[in-house]
């Protein structure tokens, strides 16, 4: 395996910095601590990569937040690092390592990785079982137990090394993970690492167990197979395998048939010839319809989040649901014309904004 270096001064670049700062930014630039970095991003560039070269960042302690998910209301602990400097420095380091990490990565591996997300993996699994009836006669369904959370610290960086010969990386990797026990749910360096600590378990998958058709989205797995028997094999193979790594599989795995139970996988229901919505996500989508109706004149965050379950429809067969239960109930391009509005807006007031800070007084 080919190791990397020279790569920290590269994560201390100025136009690396930047850039962080441009990425980390994105969504949050109407809050005024954004604000005040982005007006003033030259002197911010500068105090980072001072931190940086005098290796002396601490992250900051980070906020927390608890989520319910779904329908059925599932907790969650989301970790919330601060934007400066935390979520910029992160930003700097993961510009650096995400190609490295990239190389070697598993094609369908989905999931919080550039241009591999929900629609990247429906479209390969509604491949395989219409085209491929013998090889998805059954499937393997699965996933491990607080992912996250068991992720082995230790075992993480060692995995690292094989990767990464830079000291002063690895050294600020320990600095960002240190806070406490397994990867932290919400930051952005725990996405990428959580697939990165995976990668060995999807080689494995396909070199060794010989998987035709095998597709992973977080810790959420799905193995094809002709066989029956053959996914009970895989299935206790990989717990051995993981079990090295500290990782333990839910109890809730399934072996199914898939011409008699549908494929229930990463909000779609999926089916030899159709693929239609998971009910949770219909339910979603047809209460924030109802909720956005009864108002007189919807929000910009109300346009924005029916415009955006828009696209899981156009994405699948449930053209039903548009038709039954909205399209009779809102009129989509006035939601249109609300976002457009709003970023024409937003934009007007960005070019005032500049058009202030660079006009020059009139002295006598």
């Amino acid at each position: 395996m080919k190791r990397y270096g020279y790569i920290y001064d590269k994560v201390c670049d100025k136009e690396n910095i930047r850039l962080a700062i441009l990425r980390a930014s994105k969504g949050k630039r109407h809050r005024n601590d954004v604000k005040a970095i982005l007006a003033d991003m030259s002197r911010y560039i500068t105090k980072i990569r001072k931190v940086l070269l005098e290796e002396s960042y601490t992250p900051s302690e980070y906020r927390t937040d608890v989520i319910k998910e779904g329908t059925a209301r599932k907790e969650r602990e989301i970790f919330k690092p601060n934007f400066y400097p935390d979520q910029i420095i992160q930003w700097a380091l993961i510009l650096q390592l995400s190609p490295i990490m990239m190389k070697g990565m598993y094609e369908f591996t989905c999931g919080s990785i550039p241009g591999r997300g929900v629609h990247h993996g429906k479209k390969h699994v509604e491949k395989w079982v219409k085209t491929d009836h013998k090889n998805t006669k059954y499937y393997l369904k699965m996933d491990i137990t607080k992912f996250y959370p068991s992720v082995d610290i230790e075992i993480l960086e060692t995995k690292l090394k094989k990767k990464i010969k830079d000291e002063k990386v690895l050294r600020l990797i320990h600095i960002i993970l240190e806070k406490g026990e397994g990867l932290p749910i919400g930051i952005l360096v725990s996405q990428w690492f959580a697939n990165f600590y995976l990668q060995d378990l999807d080689h494995h998958i396909k070199q060794e167990l010989k998987a035709i058709h095998y597709i992973r989205y977080m810790d959420d797995m799905i193995i094809f197979n002709r066989n029956k028997k053959e996914l009970h094999k895989m299935r206790k193979a990989i717990a051995e395998f993981i079990g090295t790594d500290n990782l333990k599989l839910k109890n809730n795995w399934k072996v199914y048939r898939f011409d008699k139970e549908a494929l229930d996988f990463m909000g779609f229901r999926f089916f030899r010839h159709k693929t239609i919505l998971r009910r949770s996500i219909m339910l979603r989508i047809t209460r924030k319809v109802k909720k956005v109706s009864k108002k007189r004149y919807p929000s910009y965050h109300d346009a924005c989040g029916v415009i955006s379950y828009l696209g899981w429809i156009k994405h699948s067969d449930s053209y039903r649901l548009y038709d039954v239960w909205i399209r009779p109930h809102l009129h989509i391009q006035k939601l249109k014309t609300v976002i457009k509005n709003h970023s024409r807006k937003e934009l007007l007031k960005n070019e005032n904004s500049k058009k202030r800070k660079y006009r020059i007084p009139y002295r006598k």
